[in-house]
């Protein structure tokens, strides 16, 4: 039966022992060792090297949970009289127990420990103690890294930090090296938008840490065009003409629009389920063409608007793939019909985009722009989204817009966020976020046309009739909403009449708004594709560059 915890009694002081031979002396602790073996008494041969504490090694580094599971005995002692054991100075209780000594530790706190076992040996001579050096270490080395910066997302990025006391570091899950001074430094082919890094030391403590990957969005002017108009040769002329006269420098091309359609013949399987694949122009064909004209090819697609898909989901019985009434009906709002709105909490609904957002970004689309990456507008009272839970509108959405982004950067394309002008003061209106939108995407695309703001917003009476104003002020907004993200701000502007005729000078006039807010990059909307070009500044001459 075990023996209680006890302290071990103190060796009586012995009379120092005379000199002997040299080979009388090694006989002796021979015949001593085994008679003490046979005795049942503690083998001191056993300190003669390596360690004789069993669950320790001499030099150990632990961490906080190694440290606090230690299980330590010494073999060939069973009796607490026969050894003396301290920890850093304290003494240990020990208890006998089949045949070994058991150690009852204490906690121990960070830092250098050393433990001295003592025997009472029966030969003066007799090596009779033994020092084990251990530390507990429960501190994560320390992890700094620099900004990951590269020219393009189809560009290799190069990653640079210091991890102090590591002894492995890995990025992305793939091991690197360190100097001495434990730099290291590695390149990522693909950056996705943001990579991991883990330091580890010896006693197993590790800090991960995200380095995002800084890959600013090139200057862009762009316009619209749906997928149908892009079919007609007359249209897509002039398009082509602004970029190749270097007025423009992008291209927004739809790959689904506000009907559910898919403007290329995309191998999605939902879109081709659901007959939303509908061929209008071949997607490589058309961005081989808009690359060779100078351009960028950004594809938008509708996210939510979808009365497509809500058809079908209703049809099928997938009722929570659309946003409904409290009592259970499809809920569209008053401007867009009964079936009009997917609900963006399903996990069906969130995957398609997802889906045809990778599948343009695989096919060469520099951009992925979403439009209607929101609730409808309406009271929210009147609206059910099931699978929503706990978390806001606003919070799903914008982790929506995060996880498409970490889809589509690896595979080159940035990722924008079409939003509301009132989306800057007004977040629940319609669940748009745009700080939490900033930190998810690579732009803020705020549709800032002045005809659709109401009289006396940001204090001008006629919002439509004073272009510069509105636009200038409510950008002014979103540049705030936006201060310490890496995402960039993209109105778009307005180059259509709504109530007041706007001609160059009108749009003109939104351009230098946008200029004085420090934001040369916009999208020009007007739905017949029909733009002016007398208002756009030629690139060779304005600070805009063309790149990719």
């Amino acid at each position: 039966m075990p023996t209680p915890w006890s302290s071990p009694a103190q060796p009586a002081n012995r009379p120092e022992a005379p000199a002997r031979p040299r080979r009388r002396r090694a006989l002796l602790t021979v015949a001593v060792a085994v008679a003490c073996a046979g005795a049942g008494a503690f083998t001191w041969t056993a300190f003669s090297s390596g360690s004789p504490v069993h669950g320790l090694s001499e030099g150990a580094v632990l961490d906080a949970a190694a440290a606090g599971k230690l299980n330590l005995y010494l073999d060939g002692a069973d009796s607490a009289r026969k050894v003396h054991v301290t920890l850093d100075g304290a003494e240990v209780r020990t208890r006998a127990e089949g045949g070994r000594l058991q150690l009852a530790i204490p906690p121990l706190k960070e830092g250098a420990h050393q433990m001295v076992v003592k025997g009472h040996g029966q030969l003066p001579f007799a090596p009779s103690s033994k020092r084990l050096a251990f530390t507990v270490d429960s501190t994560p080395p320390t992890l700094r890294l620099r900004p990951a910066v590269a020219k393009s997302l189809r560009a290799p990025v190069t990653v640079t930090g210091t991890a102090k006391d590591a002894v492995k570091i890995t990025v992305d899950g793939r091991n690197v090296g360190t100097d001495h001074a434990g730099t290291f430094t590695t390149t990522v082919t693909r950056p996705p938008a943001v990579i991991k890094v883990t330091a580890t030391d010896r006693a197993g403590n590790t800090i991960t840490r995200e380095a995002e990957a800084q890959v600013p969005h090139p200057a862009m002017r762009a316009a619209h065009i749906t997928a149908i108009g892009w079919a007609d040769a007359t249209l897509r002329g002039r398009i082509l003409a602004l970029v190749k006269s270097g007025k423009l420098n992008a291209v927004q091309l739809d790959i689904k629009d506000e009907d559910g359609e898919v403007g290329y013949a995309s191998q999605v399987p939902l879109a081709r389920k659901i007959g939303a694949a509908k061929g209008y122009y071949d997607a490589r064909k058309a961005i081989t063409q808009i690359h060779a004209a100078g351009a960028q090819v950004v594809g938008r697609i509708v996210a939510f608007r979808d009365p497509m898909l809500a058809g079908a989901s209703w049809k099928a019985g997938r009722h929570d793939d659309v946003v409904q009434t409290p009592g259970g009906q499809p809920y569209g709002g008053s401007n867009y019909g009964a079936m009009a709105f997917t609900n963006f909490a399903s996990p069906t609904v969130r995957k398609y985009n997802e889906d045809l957002a990778k599948e343009a970004a695989g096919l060469g689309f520099d951009d992925v722009l979403y439009d209607y990456v929101r609730r409808p507008d309406g009271p929210l009272s009147q609206m059910k989204f099931n699978g929503l839970g706990t978390t806001t509108p606003e919070r799903s959405i914008a982790d929506f817009v995060a996880d498409t982004r970490a889809v589509v950067r690896p595979k080159g394309a940035f990722l924008g966020v079409s939003v509301f002008g009132i989306a800057a003061t007004r977040p629940k209106e319609i669940a748009q976020d745009i700080s939490a939108l900033a930190k998810s995407s690579d732009y803020i695309a705020p549709m800032v046309y002045p005809s659709h703001w109401g009289p006396g917003e940001y204090n001008v009476a006629n919002p439509g009739a004073s272009p510069y104003a509105i636009v200038q002020r409510s950008l002014k907004d979103f540049a705030i909403k936006a201060k310490g993200t890496q995402s960039q701000i993209i109105p778009w502007l307005q180059d259509f009449s709504m109530g007041v005729h706007y001609g160059p000078a009108e749009v003109a006039q939104q351009i230098k708004a946008a200029h004085d807010n420090k934001m040369d990059s916009f999208i020009l909307w007007n739905a017949g594709a029909q733009y002016q070009g007398t208002a756009l500044a030629s690139l060779k001459t304005s600070s805009v560059k063309a790149s990719r």
